[in-house]
């Protein structure tokens, strides 16, 4: 086998139940559950398990349930010795990808992002931000036109570059429907609004960045044991600081999945293991590259054991 990589998913995979099989069955991963509770100050860990949806979907309760999810995994992982060449994680799954790599504990992992998560919530009022997904447009075609309704006065620009051809846009709720429009006047196959409850990865968040710089000053970041793949610039780290300052300038840049994957790939990475809810970042992966690779995800007790096996050469 060739390199490994960890990835983590982000907001949009959460789901009632998730980790719950894990937690109880195995006493770590319910530790990991206990830890969060207490991280968070309440008990996060029933509403991964018993819902209502709803509330679970509420960006300051999803950010840290979704890490708790992750990282329930890892010590199940760390205990059959398999250790991976890089992490990376899309967007607020960037945390988990330090817990994993050593930059960050689980604890004040969970408590910065159950913080980014309210930061978020409130640096736009709701209904005046939102974002969309875009469909079947380039890259460059896309920025274009992104380019000409900024130049309308409207705020709008590129929040996830995820796939070829699947692009994450983000801005105010007038500036995304002018873009949509504009964008399939000029081929995009589709324009799909999101239900999110604010503009993410836009200049727009200026104000949960700042927020979230002072919550991060609080906190211990260690150098990395395990090259993370930043957001920000796609490019891996191991330097604390570089980790910490790409956390604050991820809020309002956008995601550059889709070049972190080519950066793994790059680097040598032949298997992909997605740790978490869903298996979003695992089809994106094979959006990227069909051929000559292992792609894995993680979210219950039976992939667990695949990727056990995986390693030890049963399977």
């Amino acid at each position: 086998m060739g390199k490994l990589a960890f990835l983590f998913p982000g907001q949009g995979s959460q789901a009632v139940g998730m980790a719950q099989e894990l937690m109880q069955n195995r006493q770590e991963a319910a530790d990991i559950g206990k830890a969060a509770d207490e991280a968070v100050g309440y008990n996060l860990t029933h509403l991964m398990a018993e819902g209502p949806e709803d509330t679970l979907t509420k960006t300051e309760n999803a950010q840290p349930a979704l890490v708790t999810a992750s990282c329930a995994f890892l010590p199940a992982i760390e205990a059959a010795g398999i250790r991976p060449d890089f992490t990376a994680g899309h967007s607020l799954g960037e945390y988990a990808a330090l817990v994993a790599a050593g930059v960050l504990s689980f604890a004040e992992a969970v408590e910065a992002v159950h913080a980014r998560g309210r930061l978020m919530e409130e640096a736009v009022p709701a209904g005046e931000g939102t974002m969309a997904a875009v469909m079947g447009m380039a890259r460059e075609d896309l920025e274009t036109v992104l380019e000409a309704v900024q130049a309308e006065g409207e705020a709008v620009e590129a929040a996830n570059m995820n796939a070829p051809g699947q692009i994450v846009i983000s801005g105010s709720a007038s500036g995304v429907a002018r873009a949509g429009e504009k964008l399939k006047e000029e081929g995009a196959k589709r324009v799909v609004p999101l239900n999110v409850s604010g503009p993410f990865h836009s200049s727009l968040m200026q104000p949960a960045a700042d927020g979230l710089t002072e919550v991060l000053d609080g906190l211990s970041f260690t150098d990395a044991q395990i090259p993370v793949v930043q957001n920000v610039n796609a490019k891996p780290t191991t330097d604390a600081q570089a980790l910490k300052d790409g956390l604050v300038s991820q809020v309002t840049s956008p995601v550059l999945w889709e070049d972190t994957v080519r950066t793994l790939l790059d680097e040598g990475v032949d298997t992909f293991v997605e740790i978490g809810s869903k298996n979003v970042l695992s089809s994106l992966v094979r959006k990227i590259q069909r051929k000559d690779i292992t792609v894995l995800a993680v979210e219950d007790e039976a992939s667990l054991e695949q990727l056990l096996n995986l390693e030890r050469g049963d399977g």
